[in-house]
């Protein structure tokens, strides 16, 4: 199970057992990691419907080439820049 899973349903867990009817603000209020507002709400539908937390995974976005290679061009030229400044000062 994924630590985000485990956090939305640790936070559903508590309201109930303090006999609180959980809700998005609620939620969000007992995670230590904030999460977006989309996924708390997935989340509580889920909850209210089949009274379990669906999993919910981390997406990580992986750069393209093309787009590696932009970053990389951009931190060439900051780079560039600063050294000149620099020489510039000597």
């Amino acid at each position: 199970m994924s630590t985000i899973t485990q956090e939305l349903e640790n936070a559903i867990g508590s309201l109930i057992s303090e006999g609180k009817e959980p809700s998005v603000a609620l939620i969000k209020s007992r995670l230590a990691n904030p999460l977006p507002i989309p996924v708390i709400i997935k989340a509580l539908q889920a909850w209210k419907k089949n009274a379990k937390v669906p999993t919910i995974e981390k997406q990580t976005k992986e750069l393209t080439a093309d787009e590696r290679i932009t970053q990389l061009e951009q931190q060439i030229i900051t780079l560039s820049t600063r050294l000149a400044k620099l020489e510039a000062q000597q």
